[in-house]
């Protein structure tokens, strides 16, 4: 196969790994710390194999930090039964064993070092092994559910692997299994019986082992996601997709006993297609009598990048490779080196006269395969897909709706779909269960629940509806109106859309600004300047153009909102539009598709109008209890809510650093407006670095600064008054990441409110929220309409904290949601670290009843409100970063965001 030499040049730079700053050595656990909780806490032990990098060195402490414990179960709501996909595991071992596994010469792929590990069992099972049949994690770990009849021993394995260009060549290996202990089980016990002991991790991690050796087996694994084409029917998303069904399994202990969560899972697979079909397919376009456009070179290079081909030009010799790239020249111009005398051969005449292969589309680019010293060229027409590889990349709006047509399945059809992948897994009849003396119950664990109240919200007293309790999770605003209307005296409209006319434009800004007003607004009914009309790569110019226009008319007075008409599809226009309002002119802006100003409707208008108002820092609505002082643990005192997340960049993206978004409530005692801030930080850190920092002043000396700090100086300046409470809602954190995120997000909270006063220690309550979570509860009866909403889900409010809860942690699951169309998905709420000492009631009651405030939308949501806006403000801050801050010239530094306007960042211009 031909190939050329890639030049040093093009070699990539390792990601530095900084520590995070501003953080000691040591977190302090004494005082306040220990003085605030009720009860024993769970020590926390150093989690095994925590998922993602955090790129920090981890402080040393003297003092473990300690979980809180379930200080009761909640009682307020009306009891209910329900099902959950959580299935009972029961394990008769009380001794496991532990051997160390070191293969020489060291493989780094785990797949391959199963395979090793497969035939060596194949071999030596009945003999060596002594009839064990252990399971193996891929890299050092080797469990068995006995002794083998050896401490130590090495054994030679050779497997057959395809290597080079012959088709397949033999391995020769030495494995050394090395006996480390004896894993007991009565820690696992005491832990499921509710005492009070750490976690035990190794035996949870054996359990987890066995069962993922067993779906390995049958399926393709991605983590805990197991799939495979034949599990059901796949179907095409488009763009050389199709969507593959699976399942997830994961064992957890809780309070029924060892749980096995079983959950129905769809990804999107690249479709197994000869390339030049995909890349038809990928474009939408005949790319086999048409050369392909720069553009479309990009696209498509960034599409199959890291993609599995077999070639197709060599009979039954089905070589695999993986792409590099693509060539810069079409088939027809590449040539290369044949010899050391450089003597050179074209790419056509080479297949010819090597495979009998004629090329007959040499008007596209080469695929590049091979290593980084030695690039090869493969034509596209001799290459197909392998089969069973998921599509990591963002989707696009259409293949989203053909995902979900696949993903929502009613609650009925949900549940009957999990029960049958457990009696299709047929786990009892499995050898290695039955090694490790492991059964599973066939039936879902049913769950005593209770549904939780709906708040009585208020609106203003000049509306027709003054108080509304939401039935069945959802309202409208029909007879009312916002309680606190924000003013617009000086707006603008621009129209980046070549499919509305002027008078279009104008007929919708009239009736945007008639509902805002009837929704209780006031809003000048004339812009402050003519409507303006450019075109998507002006952007930049044309938002000046009509600022410094407006400023000119306003003397001296600033220019309130913008209100933006963009294509359907605009590209990067509305990223570009919210970075240059928001870090550059200072200047809220609300943008419209085109496909809605068309077609206007009523409630578009409507949602709009409850967008604009608090963007422009009005109130839509507040809990009446909150008015009237009667909300536990937040009217008592001054309390502020946090609420914070971390976006990562989408993977294949190994250079683009990670945002994190915090927002902070600015009014007491009504917790609804939230100002934000973001931060870009290290590549895939989960810790964020930026709520509290330091640096140093060479005339003011040490500066203390940071997300934290800055939102309670906010708070105090909105309030007049310093928060005496803390509420930390924390998003995206998963569960192995606890530890980590707790020591050091809680220290950084502690330092940012010393550096304002030294004695100034507010009580935080820190509550990880996990939205991404394999919960499903199920009605008891899918047909009592009694305790099923209109999309046969549980009933909003649904809260369960027993059964399928940890044993002795404070964590509970809460579906604060009505269903639109799938099965809900309920959030999981685990309260790490409590000062405020609340009760189960306590921090459920407020969670739900926070979940009524969302700003956007008049339905209660699916995660609190202040994690929520903290995703969209995270999400929104990556339009922030300029073209290039993801290039490999950023990789050693991370260059800060650009600053919101202090206009922007003391409103919710997320929303």
């Amino acid at each position: 196969m031909p190939h050329k030499q890639k030049r040093a040049s093009e070699q990539k730079h390792m990601i530095s790994k900084k520590p995070v700053q501003g953080m000691d050595d040591s977190l302090n656990t004494s005082g306040r710390y220990k003085g605030r909780r009720r009860g024993k806490s769970a020590v926390i032990e150093e989690l095994e194999g925590a998922k993602g990098d955090s790129h920090a060195h981890l402080p040393s402490s003297s003092e473990t930090i300690e979980f809180r414990r379930r200080p009761g179960y909640g009682q307020m709501g009306t009891k209910c039964m329900v099902k959950a996909n959580h299935f009972l595991v029961e394990i008769s071992k009380s001794e496991l064993c532990h051997y160390d596994v070191t293969v020489i010469p060291e493989v780094i792929s785990s797949k391959l070092n199963r395979a090793i590990i497969a035939q060596l069992v194949k071999i030596y099972k009945e003999t060596d092994l002594g009839s064990r049949l252990p399971v193996y994690d891929g890299k050092r770990n080797l469990y068995t559910a006995g002794l083998l009849p050896f401490t130590s021993k090495e054994f030679a394995v050779s497997v057959v692997q395809e290597q080079g260009l012959d088709a397949t060549k033999e391995l020769e290996f030495k494995v050394n299994i090395k006996f480390i202990g004896l894993i007991n089980m009565n820690q696992l016990n005491e832990l499921l019986s509710g005492k009070q002991v750490g976690t035990p991790h190794k035996a949870l991690t054996i359990i987890d082992t066995v069962l993922k050796e067993v779906a390995t087996r049958r399926y393709l694994s991605f983590g805990r996601l197991f799939y495979y084409p034949s599990i059901q029917k796949t179907h095409r998303l488009g763009g050389g997709l199709q969507a593959w069904r699976g399942f997830y399994q994961s064992v957890r202990p809780t309070q029924m006993g060892l749980s096995m969560n079983i959950d129905i899972a769809s990804s999107a697979f690249i479709e197994p297609l000869p390339v030049i079909e995909f890349v038809a397919q990928f474009l939408g376009k005949d790319v086999r009598t048409r050369p392909l456009s720069d553009a479309d070179c990009v696209k498509v290079k960034k599409a199959l990048r890291g993609v599995k081909v077999e070639v197709t030009h060599r009979g039954n010799t089905r070589r695999k490779y993986r792409i590099s790239g693509l060539s810069s020249q079409p088939t027809r111009e590449l040539i290369f080196p044949v010899d050391e005398q450089m003597n050179m051969k074209s790419v056509i005449d080479y297949f010819q006269e090597m495979y009998g292969f004629t090329i007959r589309h040499s008007h596209l680019p080469c695929l590049l395969v091979g290593n980084q010293k030695k690039v090869n060229y493969l034509p596209m027409e001799a290459c197909k897909v392998v089969e069973g590889q998921k599509y990591t990349r963002r989707l696009d709006e259409k293949q989203i709706t053909s995902l979900l047509k696949v993903t929502c399945k009613r609650p009925s059809q949900q549940e009957m779909e999990i029960l049958q992948t457990v009696r299709q897994n047929a786990y009892d009849q499995d050898s290695y269960f039955k090694e490790f003396g492991l059964t599973i119950d066939d039936k879902l664990a049913t769950v005593e629940s209770r549904v939780l109240p709906s708040p009585w919200l208020k609106y203003h007293d000049t509306g027709k509806v003054k108080q509304h309790l939401p039935h069945l999770g959802q309202w409208n605003m029909i007879n009312k109106k916002v309680v606190n209307g924000s003013t617009v005296n000086h707006w603008a409209c621009i129209n980046f859309s070549r499919n509305v006319q002027e008078s279009t434009a104008r007929g919708f800004c009239r009736q945007l600004v008639q509902m805002c007003q009837l929704s209780g607004m006031e809003f000048n009914p004339e812009p402050v300047i003519p409507f303006h009309t450019a075109r998507p790569e002006q952007v930049k110019k044309a938002l000046k153009h009509v600022y410094n226009t407006a400023a000119a008319k306003l003397e001296g007075r600033e220019l309130e909102l913008l209100i933006a008409i963009l294509p359907d599809c605009n590209g990067s226009l509305y990223g570009d539009l919210k970075r240059i309002c928001e870090t550059d002119l200072g200047l809220i802006s609300q943008c419209c598709l085109t496909k809605y100003v068309l077609k206007v409707s009523r409630q578009y208008l409507a949602n709009l109008s409850l967008k604009i108002n608090v963007k422009m820092g009005g109130r839509n609505t507040v809990l009446l209890d909150a008015l009237c002082l009667r909300i536990p643990m937040v009217s008592d005192i001054p309390t502020i809510i946090f609420g914070a997340d971390v976006t990562h960049p989408e993977k294949g993206e190994e250079s683009s650093p990670s945002i994190a978004a915090v927002v902070a409530s600015q009014d007491w005692p009504e917790v609804t407006k939230y100002a934000g801030l973001v931060s870009a930080q290290s590549h895939r850190q989960e810790i964020i670095q930026d709520l509290f920092k330091t640096c140093q002043d060479p005339q003011l000396g040490s500066l203390s600064g940071g997300m934290i700090r800055e939102l309670l100086l906010s708070f105090k300046r909105a309030t007049g008054q310093k928060p005496l409470r803390i509420i930390f809602y924390r998003d995206g954190v998963s569960d192995g990441q606890f530890y980590h995120v707790l020591l050091y997000e809680l220290d950084a909270i502690r330092k940012a409110c010393a550096s304002l006063e030294p004695s100034y220690q507010p009580p935080v309550t820190f509550v990880v929220v996990q939205k991404r979570n394999h919960t499903r509860l199920f009605p008891n009866n899918h047909n009592d309409k009694k305790n099923t909403d209109r999309s046969g889900n549980v009933l909003p409010g649904t809260v369960v904290d027993s059964k399928i809860c940890h044993p002795t942690d404070f964590d509970f699951y809460l579906c604060s949601h009505a269903g639109i169309q799938g099965t809900s998905r309920p959030a999981h709420y685990h309260v790490l670290w409590d000062e405020n000492n609340f009760s189960a009631d306590e921090i459920q009651s407020l969670t739900n009843n926070l979940c009524y405030t969302y700003a956007r939308c008049t339905r209660s949501v699916s995660v609190v409100p202040p994690a929520y806006y903290a995703h969209l403000a995270a999400y929104r801050a990556r339009f922030y970063m300029e073209p290039d801050a993801s290039d490999d010239s950023g990789m050693h530094h991370i260059r800060p965001l650009p600053e919101l306007k202090e206009k922007v960042k003391n409103v919710m211009f997320y929303c």
